[in-house]
């Protein structure tokens, strides 16, 4: 699948589209994406500012799909584990972008060349236009090379 078309997809996806959260960019070349939760007034907490799962739900699966994009068929990937810290209320629409250059996707290759299961961090932060820290979001990815492909 294009990365084009994943990303009018994702901005459809019932999680993206009834809170908000849209998919800028996504490289067709898989190193990169940039996300936007838009401030709404269905989108906010008691205090009116972004509700926290959302800020968690716009990062949630894009070091994923940019890793097994990258990797290839030839390899499992899946979430593992995520952490956010809020560091700010978030009073305003919030961006985060996700990079995943040649040097990661070559470290997690070389430690799944033998099979074993590779499990690495990746980190983002949550930012407004203005560029002021909302939350710095953690994900976790497994990465397995597939029997087949050994």
């Amino acid at each position: 699948m294009r990365a084009s078309t994943l990303r009018h997809l994702m901005n459809l996806w019932p999680p993206y589209l009834f809170n908000s959260i849209r998919v800028l960019r996504l490289s067709e070349d898989w190193r990169e994406a940039k996300v936007v939760l838009k401030l709404r007034p269905w989108n906010r907490n008691y205090v009116r500012s972004q509700f926290g799962g959302n800020l968690f739900a716009m990062a949630d699966p894009m070091y994923m799909l940019l890793a097994m994009h990258r990797l290839g068929p030839d390899y499992y990937v899946w979430d593992k584990a995520g952490e956010i810290e809020f560091v700010a209320p978030g009073k305003a629409d919030v961006y985060a972008d996700f990079h995943m250059d040649d040097a990661a996707v070559e470290q997690l290759r070389a430690a799944a060349a033998n099979g074993e299961k590779v499990l690495q961090w990746f980190e983002t932060e949550i930012k407004t236009a203005a560029g002021e820290l909302v939350a710095r979001v953690r994900k976790q990815i497994y990465v397995r090379l597939k029997p087949r492909a050994r």
